[in-house]
Parts: C-alpha cells; structure tokens; sequence
C-alpha cells in the first residue's frame, strides 16, 4: 500500500479513524459544556479527599445516572503491615451533571488481601 504523506509508516484506516472519532468526542463535550468523564473523576477525587480527608486509591465504576454520575471509589482506611492486611473500603459517590459531588455513602470494608465474595460459588 503506498503512502501518501512522505513518511515510512504504513497507513492504518483504523487508527485514523478512532482518532478522529476520540476528537470528535471531545468536540461534542465541549460544545455540549459538559466535562469529560476523566475531567469528572479528577474533580470527584478531589472533592472526596476535600470532604473525608481520605484519598481515593482507585475508580472501580463510574456510570451516568438521572441526575448526573455515580462512582465506586477504594480507599484505604487504616494502613496495616504487611500491606495485604490494610483496611479498604469501597465508597459510593454521587455527582450532579455538572461534576459537583452531592453525596457519598460507604458500601463495603474489606481487607486489601481478601477475595471478593462475589461470584459463582459464594466466595466458599
């Protein structure tokens, strides 16, 4: 297949293609004035240490709801030695459409080494 822009590369239709749907997108939100999802999860980390003075670790989930976003972030809340015995828990995370947090809520505590029970079988 030839080239047409002077380089050694191969041209790639799908590359090309999600590219420009990726800069598409992000033309959509901000035309639209609503944040894209990254921007909103920084914003919602943020606003949660603000609040609990406790960091998120990571996002498990982020969906969009009726009224805006809904996040399940991990935390730890008491470090332990070794770290596989520290204290997380899961938290859920509610924003508005515009990213502002509306309200939070802890759904589960575990211990960082501990399988979760969820799945076939029971966790037996």
């Amino acid at each position: 297949m030839s080239n047409t822009n002077g380089t050694s590369k191969p041209h790639d239709p799908q590359r090309g293609s999600s590219a420009r749907t990726a800069h598409r997108s992000t033309e959509n939100y901000r035309a639209s004035g609503r944040r894209r999802p990254p921007e909103l999860l920084r914003q919602a980390r943020t606003q949660f240490a603000e609040l609990t003075g406790m960091d998120a670790e990571t996002v498990s989930s982020f969906e969009q709801t009726e009224d805006g976003w809904s996040l399940e972030v991990e935390i730890r809340e008491l470090a332990r030695v070794p770290d596989t015995m520290s204290l997380m828990a899961s938290y859920q995370v509610d924003l508005d459409t515009e990213g502002q947090l509306t309200g939070y809520r802890r759904i589960r505590r575990y211990e960082r080494g501990r399988a979760d029970p969820r799945g076939p079988g029971g966790g037996r």
